[in-house]
């Protein structure tokens, strides 16, 4: 719930902020509610992070990826900066760390900035709008972004569904994944865990236990759900059957190079039956596949 002592604030200035209007603008400045310069070339090293930045786990893959292209194209959107509050003629990032962090990786000398005059309340605000709006953003630090714009800023789920595009359920949803305990987080965060494993794990008495038989086991939402609503032992929940003996392994080994392909074999708890499962990477390897268990 929010807190009723604090003003509730709509999230449109945060909004805008992040949108379109970087343009330059033909009003004066005194006019403008929110002042906004022209964009400026800023050596790299007068800019720095926000410390209050919501966002802690950024891909090393992905800040390559992007490191890449920006060496071929140069950085396409701007920063958004303000000035910074304790080093006079240096800048803030409000806006855009992740490519301000690619941009060193790529070691270029000037970054394109667009300086905006923002309260320490608005760059926070901003933050985490900016955070939550991205395609990639994981679906923990999505939901820690919910709870900080209901803790910090009063907002309702309802107004961020309005505001952000998103749906009150997806909300609720999300932030339900913060009760789950932090090894599980961070498995979502680095993505070992998909956000429909992560639900159906909240319900679970032990969800580190399943998490690791996930794991091991490669088991689907829909199995994982399953294995959540019937668990193989009360005493030591989801442990039978999943780790592997020797033995299996070993027969998982013959098989794969045998074939020239993984065998993986999944033996059921307490069952003499189970599944063996060929994974081809080609229809070539499929073809030599069917001519092996076809000839006589």
């Amino acid at each position: 719930m929010s807190n009723p002592g604090k003003r509730q604030r709509g999230l449109g200035r945060g909004l805008s902020a992040l949108m379109a209007d970087i343009e330059p603008t033909t009003k004066k400045t005194s006019e403008l509610e929110d002042p906004i310069s022209n964009e400026l070339l800023v050596p790299i090293e007068k800019i720095h992070p926000n410390p209050s930045q919501p966002r802690r786990y950024f891909d090393k893959g992905d800040l390559g990826d992007l490191a890449a292209s920006i060496s071929a194209k140069g950085i396409i959107q701007p920063l958004v900066v303000r000035s910074h509050p304790d080093k006079p003629g240096d800048f803030e990032i409000v806006a855009g760390e992740r490519r301000w962090r690619a941009s060193q990786i790529a070691k270029i000398h000037n970054i394109p900035v667009v300086v905006r005059n923002f309260s320490n309340e608005d760059v926070l605000e901003i933050a985490i709008i900016e955070n939550i709006q991205r395609a990639d953003l994981n679906p923990i630090e999505e939901a820690a972004g919910y709870r900080q714009l209901m803790e910090k800023f009063g907002h309702t789920q309802d107004q961020m569904a309005q505001a952000l595009g998103k749906s009150r359920p997806h909300i609720a949803n999300y932030l339900r994944l913060l009760a789950l305990p932090h090894d599980v987080q961070d498995l979502v965060i680095k993505r070992k865990l998909t956000s429909g494993h992560a639900r159906a794990l909240i319900t679970s008495s032990d969800p580190s236990a399943i998490a690791q038989v996930i794991l091991a086991r490669g088991l689907s939402v829909r199995q994982t759900e399953s294995l959540v609503k019937n668990p193989v032992s009360k005493k030591i929940p989801y442990e039978a059957g999943t780790i592997k003996d020797a033995d299996t392994k070993a027969l998982e080994g013959d098989l794969s190079a045998a074939l020239k392909m993984l065998v993986t074999i999944s033996h059921k708890p307490n069952k003499s039956s189970g599944e063996i499962t060929i994974q081809y990477k080609n229809l070539e390897q499929l073809d030599d596949l069917c001519r092996y268990l076809t000839k006589s």
